[in-house]
Parts: structure tokens; sequence; C-alpha cells
């Protein structure tokens, strides 16, 4: 035995002379997957967007519900970087004014210029916190304040109509936007992977019963019957966070049937390979012939499957808030906040209530480009 494991080191390190490098199937992957630009910049926009929403209070500069009842619809606040005499300085804000013409009712902000409140980093005395939710602070990433102490509002992409700042509620808002999709993946794929693989698996009676019920899931029109679900649970006057678990149970109910479809087709083509037949003549369990050797071949495609799932669950989640059937106030997501531009009215006087729909647009975009990724990495025949 020691003589085979030399011989087999002597081989190995003779490949390795000639340019032959041994890898893994993890390694492959690796390597193929980094070869794909696309996908590792969309890798990389997914990993930003977690590490804002982890620390997202830190961050924004107010509270997600703190309203400033004089800046309803304020625009963004103008950062200048000039001094008076032209010369490059440290950032600074003014404070704002707001000023409604009397003639045509039409609401202004006007800067006054009188002070100047630096933009300073890592500022103490803002609203309390929880950091990574349970480390109690006040400390926020910036905020402005003059040399004397007192500060002015720096609102980053505005206000909403409550006066609310824009740039903290999108922050928080990545917190639903972003856990739809995994949450929806850890409900809807066990039980489509039990039932799917059961089905594939085992075959006659009991694939006939579960392919039904999967084709009954499938014909159930998604978007209005959780439209109802939605106006269901705020009938009930449950609390936001119950309404939030109950949309997610609902995409979780209505998504689980093309998972079992899928992954039906695929263990009906494995359990037929060689390697599943000797185990199955070795005396393999039916456990232990799923567990070893069946579940290992469908592991890529899940994870395929998974990173691009994600995007649309957000997206479903993002057009049910945007119809007032999804998450609730106190609570808030990218596509609650996109609400407030139903109003065509709103959209021509405060264009900046679309910024919201920037962050669902990139974070979709991100989610299929590393998916793409994942999914040409995996294939066996490109890594070949």
């Amino acid at each position: 035995m020691a003589r085979l494991s030399g011989r087999k080191k002597k081989a190995q390190a003779q490949l390795e002379e000639q340019g032959y490098v041994s890898r893994s199937q993890a390694q492959m992957i690796w390597q193929a997957f980094r070869r794909h630009r696309v996908g590792n910049a969309g890798t990389i926009i997914v990993l930003l967007f977690l590490v804002v929403a982890i620390f997202a209070q830190f961050i924004g500069p107010y509270s997600f519900s703190k309203q400033f009842r004089k800046h309803p619809f304020s625009p963004p606040t103008t950062v200048h970087w000039r001094a008076d005499d032209g010369s490059l300085s440290r950032p600074y804000v003014y404070a704002t004014q707001r000023i409604i013409d009397k003639t045509t009712y039409r609401v202004t902000y006007v800067e006054d210029v009188s002070k100047k409140y630096y933009v300073r980093f890592f500022v103490s005395g803002g609203s309390e916190h929880n950091l990574l939710g349970f480390i109690p602070m006040t400390v926020h990433l910036f905020a402005a304040r003059a040399d004397d102490g007192s500060e002015a509002s720096l609102f980053v992409f505005g206000t909403d109509m409550l006066g609310r700042d824009l740039f903290t509620r999108v922050l928080v808002g990545s917190w639903v936007s972003l856990a739809v999709g995994p949450l929806v993946i850890l409900l809807s794929f066990p039980l489509g992977i039990l039932l799917g693989g059961i089905s594939g698996y085992y075959g006659g009676g009991v694939d006939m019963f579960i392919q039904r019920a999967c084709e009954v899931m499938l014909a159930i029109p998604g978007l209005p019957i959780l439209m109802a679900m939605g106006a269901a649970l705020r009938g009930f006057g449950l609390s936001a966070m119950l309404v939030f678990f109950g949309v997610i149970g609902s995409l979780a109910i209505i998504n689980w049937g093309g998972m079992a479809r899928i992954i039906r087709g695929q263990v009906l083509a494995i359990r037929e390979m060689d390697f599943v037949t000797a185990a199955r003549a070795a005396g393999a369990t039916d456990l232990r012939i799923v567990v070893r050797h069946i579940v290992p071949n469908v592991t890529s495609y899940l994870i395929v499957a998974a990173t691009l799932t994600i995007p649309g669950m957000m997206l479903t989640e993002a057009a049910l808030s945007f119809l007032g059937y999804g998450i609730q106030e106190p609570m808030t997501s990218w596509g609650q906040l996109l609400s407030a531009a139903t109003n065509i009215g709103a959209m021509e006087l405060h264009p900046w209530v679309l910024i919201p729909g920037a962050f669902i647009v990139v974070s979709v975009l991100a989610f299929n480009f590393m998916g793409d990724a994942l999914r040409d990495a995996v294939d066996p025949y490109s890594i070949l």
C-alpha cells in the first residue's frame, strides 16, 4: 500500500513538471467562476449590498422612522466642495428653509448661506441604534455639523412626504428586499426537493399523485393570489412582522411546484445511471443511495437555482409592496418605498422618489449575473 502511494505521488509530480496540475472539482469550479468577469462584478455588488444592509442604521445619519415635519419632499442636499474664494474645501452643506410661493403655491427650499455645516464622519450623539442587532450605540457614519456644534439636515436622497430621510429608509429597506429571496428558498426548496426526489425515485402511483399536485400549484395565478393573501392578512389586523412572514409563506407555497418538477426530472435521469445501479446491487438502502449518490449530483443545480430564484422573489415582493399588498408600515422595503411613485404628480415634482427603483434594478441584475457565472462554472462541459 505504501509502495502504491509512493508511485501515485511520483506520477503526480511528473505530470506537474510537464504542466499538468491536478485540481479538485471545487477548484475547477472556482477557477471557471473567476474567469467570468460580469459574474465577478455581480458578486461584488451583492456582497456590497449585504454589508450595507448589515450596517444600515450605522451608515444612515438618522432613524428610518424620524420625521422632519418642516422638510416634506425635500430634495437631496447639495454638498459644496468649494470655499468662498473658489479653492477646494472640506465638504459642507447649508441649512435649508422651506418657502411656499403665495401665487403658485409651489414649494421650494432655499439655502441659508450664513453658516457652514461641515460633513463629519463617525459622529456621536445621533439616534440610538443597535449595531449588528445587539450593540447599542449612538454613533453614525456621517452628519453635518458646524464648528459650534449645531447640526443641519443632510438628506443624501431627499425626503418622502412625511419628511423621513429617504437614504436611511433605502438602507433599512434592504433588510426586507434582500431577505425575501433566501427566506422563500429556505421554505420552498426543502419541500420541492423532498417531493420531487420521492416522485422521481419511486415513480408509480406516488409519482402520479405528486405530479398532479405540482400541476395544481403551477396552475394557480401567482400575483392575484398573492394580492388576495396580502389583503387578507391586512384585514386580520396583524402586525407588520406577521404580514411580512405571511407574504414569505405565500411566496413559498406558490413556488415549490416548479422546483419539485425539475428535481423529479433530474432524479429520473440519475437513478438509471451505472453507479446508482451498482450501489443498489451492492445492497445499499434507498436512503444511502439518495444521500450519497443522488443528492451530490443535484447540488450544483440547487446552488444555481437559488441564485436565480432570489431576484425573482425580490421583484415579486417589490410588485406586491408597490401595489400596497406587501410590506406595510412601520416596516419598509424598496418596493414599499417605490409606491410613492404611483402619483404622476409626485414623480414630476419629486423625481428622487424613484431612487429605490434603481436599487431594485441593480440588485436584480447583480444576482442574475452571479447566477449566470455559477451556472457556467458548475457545467461539467464548460469545465472540461
